[in-house]
């Protein structure tokens, strides 16, 4: 029986070579789209998937305004004296493993230089906890020794080429000399960090690098990531109930005795295996993923398939009338409804295992491309896992199920008396359902045009509103310690060139996150009173906001006019309005306490977009630090870029010789903060695009059977005087009409998605009413390109060649 099945489905396929290639082609894109989309999310979905990952958590620390239990930070590092204090607490921790970023810092072996970005102190712990394969070295004693230091192999080869790498010694920061104790694998690209120079933990402890007496009472520096690994079906709810007591008992209080720490301080536990899709903090250690966009991707892929599925429902109804004949036949010869059913199913499963198997082969050839726009590193190998292949292998039978039960159903009930008659009308039955199913499509088509259209605006907008400072010509370096002793000297001959226009230091660099609240006190009346605002802060010298054009709007800058200014504070337009002052002249003079540093607020300049568009301006403080603690440089140059370069290149090698140059343009930070956005603009380009192509070639092959089924009307037309205009219109106007009704339904729900899509943004753009009707416009012209091609040729045929054989 299914042989017989198969015969008479690949004849149809040949008898009906334009509708089954549209209907293979079709079911092809979707499921190719549907492919990608699936290595995608598959690769999304497997990050951090260690040995032990289902107990491994991460402790991140909140912190809260005390009154209002608003959050003001959320971080996923925590202060160092907490990682001890973790493990003598809680016996049922069984490991913990504690990690130092350690920012772009400079090594060298002998004449090689290199700035390494993923260099971090680490534990002999995190060995273990992150199933690393150490390739060389003994991992229980690697990192045990103060400065020691575990490579990569990549990092190792570069540094070492074919030589043993194992007791040379590497120079970090022109300070100190680490001995290379143990070699190990990379970590696998779906984890959410990756570090490439492990230097051993107790090398923190040296007063030179952080200090114990640091280690053991800094609760302010969050910056160290800490993992647990807690027992096997052990509820971290029980632990993290603790947790609020264990502060209080180690946190002295602030405020007289008033505040706890739990008041301001939330310590949490989050799934390492939640990481990569469900944490968004102030500071992780790799940007990652977002659950919102595996969701968006999915939905996509689906409704893709959803119209290949539609055109061939659509199609299959439509050429009814030409398999009327054989269904009435086979009906009269004893073949039942459930056979006639099992047959043009079996037919619809068989379209679909060929559209798969070509699915595969075009998911292979265009992966790179999706590489390209996603910034993953996508392989075929990721859908060919038995665990993968064996759900897709009743992806055929599910599509071939869904897209051809109508059409088997509806082709099925055909009377056969009727049908043999030449009584049944062309596709009549179906007509209302592929009027609906025509209306789903480009529903969903235009609901992607305005999606991306939307996108675009937002992106524009982004880069082209003001920030409040002149980012052009900017080269930004990471301020090395080694300059302060000779900052003047060097800061001269900088300057000495007439290509650069300025330089400054300071404690981050536009585009950074503002993290830093120390607390403010501020003179009311006679006395300074506590305020519960939450000011962030930079340090920043006397030329920072000239070189960045800051406007001062009150008061003045910092100056060398008054030595080193370092009693003075300077506040953005946000902060005087936190503080409750009415203008800015209100602010200046006033005494105020920061981070227990008293001085005087001497000038308010303009608020400006130092962080990205997602957040909004905040409370600002600048102020210039009694003791170095600058880590970025700030470089205007004017006049010849390249010029001003190769100068600034120079003068770093002659005062740094050990430590490479490296710079960045501030435009180009500034658009790194963009990529996700200018990635989804992309690929919401892309899949609108197939998703109007796919529904259109639908559209091609329903008009055209459409069209065929009318030649003798537009031959009676032609030869009663009916212009070429008049039959494109009459031929074009019902599938004009669902387009108008595609429109009015896509409306709303395009409406209603972006408009949750741009809260993530704190500047954003309102939503157009030209942006609906240009989408609406599109698509009706593309759909009314595509009829009109047929129709035209239609209205042009010879009268006499179609009512010939009447």
């Amino acid at each position: 029986m299914f042989r017989n099945y198969l015969k008479i489905a690949l004849r149809n396929f040949r008898k009906y070579k334009a509708i089954s290639f549209i209907n293979l082609f079709g079911l092809t894109v979707g499921l190719t789209c549907c492919l990608l989309i699936l290595a995608y999310i598959l690769n999304e979905l497997s990050y951090d998937r260690f040995r032990n990952a289902k107990n491994i958590y991460r402790v991140e620390r909140t912190f809260l305004n005390p009154q209002t239990k608003d959050v003001n930070l959320s971080l996923s590092a925590i202060a160092p004296p907490f990682g001890s204090l973790l493990r003598n607490d809680f016996k049922e921790i069984k490991v913990l493993s504690q990690l130092l970023q350690n920012f772009p810092t400079p090594f060298r072996f002998e004449e090689k230089m290199f700035s390494e970005n993923n260099s971090f102190f680490g534990d002999g712990d995190l060995l273990n906890l992150f199933d690393v394969h150490v390739l060389r070295g003994n991992p229980a004693k690697a990192l045990a020794e103060p400065f020691s230091v575990m490579l990569t192999e990549e990092t190792a080869k570069k540094y070492f080429g074919n030589e043993d790498p194992l007791n040379k010694v590497i120079r970090m920061n022109n300070q100190f000399d680490l001995k290379v104790t143990g070699i190990y694998k990379a970590f696998p690209s779906n984890a959410h960090l990756h570090p490439e120079v492990l230097i051993s933990f107790p090398t923190l402890m040296d007063s030179a690098v952080y200090g114990k007496k640091n280690f053991e009472n800094n609760y302010g520096n969050n910056a160290f990531y800490t993992y647990v690994l807690l027992p096997d079906n052990y509820d971290p709810k029980k632990l993290e109930a603790q947790l609020p007591a264990f502060q209080n008992r180690h946190i002295p209080p602030d405020n007289n005795g008033l505040t706890k720490a739990s008041d301001y301080s939330l310590l949490t536990l989050r799934k390492l295996t939640d990481i990569h899709l469900q944490s968004h903090t102030d500071d992780e250690v790799e940007e990652n993923g977002d659950i919102k966009r595996v969701y968006i991707f999915s939905i996509i892929a689906l409704v893709i398939l959803l119209i290949a599925c539609i055109n061939y429902m659509n199609l299959s109804t439509a050429r009814s009338v030409l398999r009327g004949k054989e269904i009435g036949i086979r009906k009269v010869v004893g073949a039942g409804k459930k056979e006639l059913i099992a047959q043009f199913l079996s037919e619809s499963v068989l379209m679909c295992w060929m559209a798969t198997l070509l699915a595969f082969f075009f998911t292979w050839l265009t992966l790179p491309f999706l590489n390209k726009l996603s910034g993953q590193n996508l392989n075929i190998a990721i859908l060919l896992n038995w665990h993968t292949l064996l759900p897709l292998s009743l992806v055929p039978f599910a599509v071939g199920l869904l897209s051809g039960l109508y059409p088997a159903l509806f082709l099925s009930s055909f009377q056969p008396i009727k049908v043999l008659k030449g009584i049944l009308k062309p596709g009549s039955g179906g007509l209302s359902f592929r009027k609906a199913l025509v209306v789903v499509q480009f529903s969903i088509s235009i609901v992607l045009i305005i999606a991306t259209a939307v996108v675009f605006q937002q992106l524009r907008y982004m880069q082209n509103k003001s920030l409040g400072f002149d980012k052009d010509r900017i080269v930004t370096l990471s301020y090395n310690g080694g300059l302060t002793p000779k900052y003047e000297s060097f800061k001269s001959e900088v300057l000495s060139s007439a290509a650069v226009k300025s330089m400054a230091r300071s404690s981050r660099i536009p585009t950074g996150r503002l993290l830093d609240n120390m607390g403010t006190q501020i003179n009311r009346g006679d006395s300074l009173t506590p305020t519960q605002a939450d000011i962030k802060y930079v340090v920043a010298d006397e030329d920072y906001l000239s070189t960045y054009g800051v406007k001062i709007l009150a008061g003045r800058g910092f100056s060398n006019a008054y030595g080193m200014d370092t009693s003075s504070f300077l506040l953005n337009e946000a902060s005087v309005k936190i503080l409750g002052f009415n203008t800015p002249e209100q602010a200046v003079g006033k005494q105020m306490v920061y981070g227990g540093n008293k001085g005087q607020v001497v000038g308010v300049f303009n608020d400006f977009h130092f962080e990205s568009m997602h957040q909004r301006i905040l409370p600002l403080v600048m102020f210039i630090p009694k003791n170095s603690n600058y880590y970025g440089l700030t470089v205007k140059l004017s006049g010849d870029v390249h010029k001003g370069l190769a100068h600034l290149e120079n003068t770093w090698k002659k005062f740094l010789p050990e430590v490479p140059f490296e710079y960045t343009f501030l435009d180009d930070r500034f658009a790194k903060l963009y990529q996700s956005e200018e990635r989804q603009k992309t690929i919401f380009t892309v899949f609108a695009l197939i998703a109007i192509f796919v529904a259109c070639l639908g559209l091609f092959g329903l008009s055209a059977f459409t069209i065929s089924q009318r030649v003798k009307e537009i031959g009676i037309r032609k030869v009663l005087g009916a212009s070429v205009n008049s039959i494109v219109g009459l031929l074009s106007k019902d599938f004009l009409l669902l387009i108008g009704v595609s429109a009015l339904v896509a409306f709303p729900v395009a409406g209603w998605a972006m408009y949750k899509w741009l809260q993530d943004f704190a500047y954003r753009i309102n939503l157009q009413w030209w942006v609906f009707l240009l989408a609406g416009m599109v698509a009706a012209a593309v759909a009314f390109f595509t009829i009109g091609l047929l129709a035209v040729k239609a209205a042009n045929s010879n009268p006499v060649k179609n009512l010939r054989t009447e």
